[in-house]
């Protein structure tokens, strides 16, 4: 998976390939890191392989995918930690746990028919999950709009009386109404300056009503009055009051109907923040079920066909999950230590001497290994 991810590894696995001629079970399961580590078969069916030449091709291109869905796979799973309230780290591919999924993989006949080409299996396993991921992306983008709406509200809703709406504080008699020429401004003033708005206010431009300064609200940072002033000078009043330090409330025009959205906005946020999570919830354990057993259909082709470049054919090789997870989760690099002095003769005088490799197993991986052998996490 990413590195990058900062979720828990919850176990790592090695999936090892090696011709069927060396009778590797019983040392892996008795002297492998001195049999402490659990050991699967892993089921790899027959495919239709084509050429060598095709199946180097292919290969870059399934490399490609494999950390593509890897990717979508850790995307999914840091959305899932990200919006769930619970904290369990359950993990369901197929209605099962993970680990039982790719411990006792069956290959998905009915939905990847084996007598299709390796390509073609590829090309519809990767649009299908691909496709998939693109629907969480966009759940949780929707997601994420929803929820700054409804902090927004909340914020008007619970911040002090310089930024929180006002609709829930205001009374119809405390504003003039539909005046020609006046206007009812709300002015939120700190608290430590109070006495220096109600000595300035009158003054601060020409027809400010006089004594027309009501307090509307006090909260332990602001006090809010409603003055009343001639419209012609109500930019200037504004600009003045600021230079004071007095928080003029602009955003704020008395009209019923929009008071009346006003009072609903909270609820309405908050309930499209509840649905947009609740289905991005469900969406995302789907698709981490779906995008998961996708990735792991690319894994198996992905042993197939670099077995086959590696011993070539017809395919002779068997296919095992090692396990690690606790405190053995620092022995991979011991297992693989191990397994190369085991196994390393499969690389020939080659593996030894960095060259004469065989000609299309060193086209297949960068960093070569003298057997089929790749990590795979789990987090």
């Amino acid at each position: 998976m990413s590195s990058g991810n900062q979720q828990p590894l919850l176990a790592e696995y090695l999936i090892l390939s090696l011709p069927q001629s060396t009778n590797a079970q019983q040392w892996l399961e008795q002297s492998l890191n001195s049999g402490k580590q659990p050991l699967f078969k892993l089921n790899v069916p027959d495919f239709q392989s084509g050429t060598l030449d095709s199946l180097v091709q292919e290969s870059e291109e399934i490399s490609k995918i494999d950390q593509q869905l890897g990717g979508s796979v850790a995307k999914v799973v840091d959305i899932v930690n990200s919006v769930n309230d619970s904290k369990t780290n359950s993990r369901i591919v197929q209605s099962r746990s993970v680990f039982d999924y790719v411990q006792n993989f069956q290959w998905n006949t009915s939905k990847y028919r084996l007598d299709k080409p390796i390509s073609q299996l590829v090309k519809i396993i990767a649009n299908e999950a691909l496709a998939l991921d693109n629907d969480v992306r966009a759940s949780y983008q929707a997601y994420q709009t929803a929820k700054s709406n409804f902090l927004a509200a909340d914020r008007k809703r619970n911040g002090d009386l310089s930024i929180k709406s006002l609709h829930d504080i205001v009374k119809p008699e405390q504003f003039v109404q539909d005046s020609e020429h006046l206007i009812t401004l709300p002015i939120a003033v700190p608290n430590s300056i109070v006495s220096d708005f109600k000595n300035n206010y009158e003054t601060l431009t020409p027809f400010v009503i006089p004594r027309s300064a009501e307090v509307i609200e006090k909260d332990k940072d602001f006090t809010l009055f409603a003055v009343t002033l001639f419209k012609k000078y109500q930019q200037e009043f504004i600009n003045n009051a600021r230079e004071r330090k007095w928080h003029p409330r602009t955003d704020f025009v008395y009209d019923d109907e929009v008071l009346n959205n006003l009072r609903k906005e909270f609820d309405t946020t908050k309930a499209a923040e509840v649905k947009s999570k609740n289905e991005l919830i469900r969406l995302s354990k789907t698709a981490y079920s779906d995008i998961f057993a996708s990735w792991f259909h690319i894994k198996i082709i992905r042993v197939y066909v670099e077995a086959v470049l590696r011993y070539g054919l017809p395919p002779q090789f068997d296919n095992f999950l090692i396990k690690f997870e606790g405190s053995n989760l620092k022995s991979v690099s011991k297992a693989k230590k191990e397994l190369i002095e085991k196994f390393g003769y499969l690389g020939g005088d080659g593996y030894s001497n960095k060259a004469n490799l065989h000609e299309y197993a060193s086209l297949v991986d960068t960093d070569y290994e003298p057997f089929v052998l790749y990590e795979f996490e789990i987090v």
